[in-house]
């Protein structure tokens, strides 16, 4: 039986090197994988946004990452993968984490923005260095 596979993706460069890399090993993977994109409640607490346009500018975050899940989906299926399509709404490195561990994944591709270094990862951290250390199942930096 193949692994479960959990690739987390956003819309960065370092998500997109990711699925470039995932597709060029394709032969080391399994058909079949689940990509998860989470919606950053806290960013968007940030904004100055009055209540009566929250609900749209949740909508418009939630139809930006259905559109980078399809475009990402596109690109593996091109190669031969099935993709099993996740969209939630959290706290990008509590979410990974829940997912991965509840749903029993046996390894999670994820990559490391560039330029963060070691320091930044001990005072901030960083989403791959906190889902490096919480999940129950191998991680795989790329």
């Amino acid at each position: 039986m193949d692994p479960k596979i959990l690739i987390p993706v956003d819309d960065s460069l370092t998500a997109k090197k990711t699925i470039e890399a995932v597709i060029e090993q394709r032969k080391r993977f399994p058909r079949k994988i689940t990509l998860l994109y989470v919606i950053n409640q806290e960013q968007l607490a940030y904004r100055m946004i009055p209540d009566f346009q929250l609900d749209m500018v949740k909508q418009n975050a939630a139809k930006s990452g259905r559109n980078l899940l399809e475009k990402y989906n596109g690109m593996l299926q091109d190669v031969g993968f099935s993709c099993e399509l996740l969209l939630e709404t959290g706290e990008p490195r509590q979410t990974i984490i829940h997912i991965a561990n509840s749903r029993d994944f046996q390894l999670v591709v994820i990559g490391r923005h560039e330029g963060g270094g070691e320091i930044r990862d001990v005072l901030f951290g960083s989403v791959a260095n906190h889902v490096l250390h919480n999940v129950k199942c191998p991680v795989l930096l790329v």
